[in-house]
């Protein structure tokens, strides 16, 4: 895959008690929701190249997501930002590309649209939140039919810190989201590969190789209550940036937590 990195990180989470503190989630301002960096256009055209070469790895969808599919392109087109030129059934990014909103299915298009991920999670049988679609084109160390229509505890199996008063926790915050309240948080870790795109089977191997690792990559990480559904919209900003591009201060600062290779 092609190395695709931002100049810099807007934010360094671990230098923020409110970010590094978890779950750290914060209040999300609408304005703040989707952005457009200096990646973005090699990021839509690696995205767009998935879709077509990899669409089974990185879109599924379940019959209980359609309908907060539609409604989630719908809430995105309302908050598309400056550079965006819609003209009918079409909308051209920044990028120059034109994206034909009835071309695909609504979450493709929604995709195709924002430099996102985008993700639904909508209540189970049990109560609890289960991933019902997605489109997940720059997993981080996850793989995307491992998790569809899995509850919340299921997809985080494999992450440690994620215990039974941790779930529980999170739980509490999805079914809290309100409409007009969306959140946000952020993290942080060290990569030795920049690729976007590095699905991981749960059973894979974890190995701590910190001092392999040459780039940090970040998660903007967005909650928020898709209108006229049941469904909680997770979505995924993603920053690679090489450890050159961090302040050595902080850089000194960051946690030693585990590199993925």
């Amino acid at each position: 895959m092609d190395q695709i990195c931002q100049s810099s990180l807007p934010r360094l989470p671990w230098m923020e008690p409110a970010l590094a503190r978890l779950p750290g989630v914060q209040p999300l301002d609408w304005a703040d929701w989707l952005e457009t960096d200096d990646a973005f256009a090699g990021q839509m055209a690696l995205r767009d190249r998935l879709l077509v070469e990899r669409r089974p790895a990185v879109y599924a969808m379940t019959p209980q997501g359609e309908g907060a599919a539609s409604a989630l392109l719908a809430l995105i087109l309302d908050h598309l930002g400056p550079g965006y030129a819609p003209a009918g059934d079409r909308v051209t990014r920044p990028d120059g590309v034109t994206v034909d909103l009835g071309a695909d299915a609504p979450l493709v298009t929604a995709a195709r649209l924002v430099q996102e991920d985008l993700c639904l999670m909508q209540p189970g049988p049990s109560g609890e939140h289960v991933l019902s679609g997605a489109v997940l084109c720059f997993p981080a160390s996850w793989t995307l039919a491992e998790k569809i229509g899995r509850p919340l505890t299921g997809i985080h199996g494999p992450v440690r810190v994620y215990d039974a008063q941790m779930a529980a926790r999170v739980q509490r915050l999805f079914d809290a989201i309100r409409p007009d309240r969306p959140l946000w948080r952020q993290n942080a870790l060290v990569y030795a590969d920049p690729a976007l795109h590095q699905p991981r089977p749960e059973a894979a191997p974890r190995r701590d190789t910190r001092a392999q690792g040459r780039y940090v990559r970040s998660e903007k990480q967005c909650l928020l209550r898709v209108p006229s559904s049941d469904a909680v919209a997770f979505t995924i900003h993603t920053y690679v940036v090489p450890l050159a591009a961090i302040p050595a201060e902080a850089l000194a600062a960051m946690p030693h937590g585990e590199t993925v290779t």
